[in-house]
C-alpha cells in the first residue's frame, strides 16, 4: 500500500489543456494506434484505440497559480498524454503508483514552497516499486522546507506525476 498519493492533472486543468495547452498550442487529438502512452490524467497507460493528444503541461506553473508561488526560472513546461476528452480520473481501486516498472529510472525532484528546486534524486525502481518510491518520498519530505516532488522519466525528462506534503 503507497504512502503517498500520486496526484493527476486535474479535470479544471485538462478542460484548458485540450483547449490551448500550456505552450500556447490547439489540441490535437489521435487514436492511439497501439497504446503504452502514459496518460497523466488517468495515471494510467493508454490503450489501442484510445482518443488521446499530446500536450505541453507546466506543472510547477499550474501550482504556483494555486499557491502564489514564485518558481521563476524553475518554471518549465514540456510534453505530456492526456485523453482527448473528458476523463474519469485514476481508478477508485487503482493500486500502487503509475508508471511504476521495476528497473525504469526516474527522477524524484523536490520543491520548496516558492517553486524552486531544494534537492532530488535519481531511482531506478525496485521491484518492490511501491516501497521504492515510499522510501524516496519519505526522504524529500524530511527536508521541511520541501513542498512537492515531481515524478519524472529520465528518459525524456517527462511529467510523470506530483506528491504534496
Amino acid at each position: 500500500m503507497t504512502q503517498h498519493t500520486a496526484l493527476p492533472i486535474g479535470p479544471a486543468v485538462l478542460k484548458e489543456l485540450r483547449d490551448t495547452d500550456d505552450g500556447g498550442a490547439t489540441n490535437t487529438p489521435y487514436t492511439d494506434p497501439e497504446g503504452g502512452a502514459p496518460l497523466r490524467c488517468c495515471l494510467r497507460r493508454s490503450r489501442a484505440g484510445e482518443r488521446i493528444a499530446l500536450v505541453t503541461y507546466a506543472p510547477l506553473r499550474r501550482w504556483a497559480a494555486e499557491t502564489w508561488a514564485r518558481p521563476g526560472a524553475y518554471d518549465e513546461q514540456g510534453p505530456v498524454f492526456i485523453h482527448a476528452g473528458e476523463c474519469e480520473g485514476p481508478a477508485a481501486d487503482r493500486a500502487g503508483y503509475p508508471f511504476a516498472g521495476a528497473g525504469a529510472l526516474r527522477t524524484v525532484r523536490r520543491y520548496d514552497s516558492e517553486g524552486r528546486i531544494v534537492g532530488g534524486r535519481l531511482l531506478e525502481i525496485p521491484e518492490a516499486a511501491d516501497e521504492g518510491f515510499d522510501e524516496a518520498f519519505a526522504e524529500a519530505f524530511t527536508d521541511p522546507k520541501v513542498a512537492l516532488v515531481h515524478v519524472r522519466a529520465v528518459e525524456y525528462g517527462c511529467f510523470l506525476f506530483e506528491v504534496r506534503r
